[in-house]
């Protein structure tokens, strides 16, 4: 079944609070709704759902990959062309740890990159609903859901949390 989407439009950040505590007693899971806002508010300033992120996760790995990059590197190119030099050893451990360390670095810099753009859930081939009076102050509350009861108890809920103007997907607005 398809995901359509209900997209109420508020003046006032309280009003938007109070429309997702109205969700949330309506039934809508967490899950399904999300504020769409231009303001710079707090995570969860709305009561909204934070989804938990693994970003920490990402350098550590490209950490990890980078540091054995760099000694399979080092040790691969000293032991493809050794150079005997007076009667030093091979593998010097000074000159890799630089090496190494760099590897690291650059494995956990471009780890973090791309997970900052996994986590962010980008691109967004599917955009849905979208009001351009968000970018103006306005604060969206957007519901998306495959269940068509859920659609109606969450457009009813809006309604009475005073959304300025209801948009729906399925064609016309509210």
């Amino acid at each position: 079944m398809a995901r359509t989407q209900v997209l109420g439009i508020f003046r006032e950040a309280d009003a938007a609070a109070g429309a997702i505590t109205r969700l949330k007693e309506a039934g809508v899971p967490p899950q399904e709704m999300e504020v769409l806002t231009g303001a710079p508010y707090p995570v969860g300033a709305f009561g909204e759902h934070v989804a938990p992120h693994r970003l920490f996760v990402f350098p550590l790995l490209g950490a990890a990959t980078g540091l054995a990059v760099g000694l399979l590197f080092t040790v691969g190119t000293q032991a493809s062309f050794p150079m005997l030099t007076g009667g030093k050893p091979i593998l010097s451990i000074p000159p890799m740890a630089i090496i190494m360390y760099e590897a690291m670095m650059l494995g956990a810099i471009i780890f973090t990159v791309l997970g900052v753009i996994f986590e962010s859930r980008l691109p967004r081939l599917r955009l849905g609903l979208y009001d351009t009076r968000i970018t103006e102050g306005y604060i969206g509350v957007l519901v998306s859901s495959t269940k068509p009861d859920l659609l109606g108890a969450a457009h009813h809920a809006l309604e009475l949390a005073g959304a300025e103007e209801i948009k729906s997907d399925s064609g016309g607005d509210g």
